[in-house]
């Protein structure tokens, strides 16, 4: 009997060793499910941030596009306008030559 109480004893202190390593674990878990909990929400609100200026970035750029082809148009209409009075111009120049010429 005396060999039972020891292996009783023996197995007590285990088992209270077991508990105990169970509770830490358990608080431990607990304490980095809590630090992932937030540094997730941390993270979520970081990448939302970084998504709300890329969108914010897209439409910026966007808008310059257009701008640049309204631009771009313009610009092509008031050369082609430019162009056609050029090519007058060099025309009523040769012709007013050549009636200075036949004087």
């Amino acid at each position: 009997m005396a060999a039972a109480n020891d292996l009783q004893e023996t197995l007590k202190q285990f088992h209270q060793r077991a508990s105990e390593a169970e509770e830490r674990l358990a608080k431990l878990e607990a304490a980095i499910a809590t630090k992932t909990d937030s540094g997730s929400k941390e993270s979520s609100n970081k990448v939302a941030e970084l998504q709300t200026e890329l969108e914010d970035a897209k439409s910026e750029r966007l808008a310059e596009k257009e701008k640049a082809l309204k631009d771009l148009q313009r610009l092509t209409e008031e050369n082609t306008k430019l162009h056609y009075r050029i090519t007058h111009l060099v025309r009523a120049l040769e012709k007013a030559g050549c009636d200075f010429d036949s004087k």
